[in-house]
């Protein structure tokens, strides 16, 4: 029983240490109606003056001279896409180079060709699926920042 105790602990205490080097940056999604959206101008992460948003154009998530922003082309640490099921969806990142940017148009996930890329309209880009940022009424991507740096 202890032994059982001891490795559901462990296995929490690892659960919790994997998902503190992470920051929530909201859900990438045309829904405006949505809280946590970045199409929201009123909440947290969508309003251009939130230090959590990548809207913001002076923040550490949304400057073009930040290296954990999404507008950053050069950035090395942009924030990372996830659908609802924590699968990893592609960089949040305006890289046409970086092989994981939604922005690389010969990338898995930024190919409109590729069924894993939101710029596919007849995959993951389908503004008729739940998951898609591209659906107004759906509810997009998690975006996630690493906080190693």
């Amino acid at each position: 029983m202890n032994k059982v105790f001891l490795l559901i602990l462990l296995s929490l205490l690892w659960m919790v240490n994997c998902y503190a080097e992470e920051r929530y940056l909201g859900q990438f999604s045309l829904n405006k109606n949505r809280v946590d959206s970045v199409s929201n101008p009123y909440g947290k992460f969508g309003s251009e003056y939130s230090v959590y948003s990548i809207n913001n154009q002076s923040g550490e998530y949304g400057s073009v001279l930040s290296n954990k922003s999404a507008t950053n082309p050069n950035a090395t640490n942009p924030p990372k896409l996830y659908d609802r099921n924590g699968n990893f969806r592609g960089k949040l990142s305006t890289s046409p180079y970086d092989l994981d940017s939604i922005s690389n148009p010969y990338g898995r996930y930024g190919s409109k060709f590729s069924a894993e890329s939101i710029n596919n309209p007849l995959g993951a880009g389908s503004p008729y699926r739940l998951d898609s940022p591209y659906n107004p009424y759906g509810e997009g991507l998690s975006i996630y920042s690493d906080e190693k740096d």
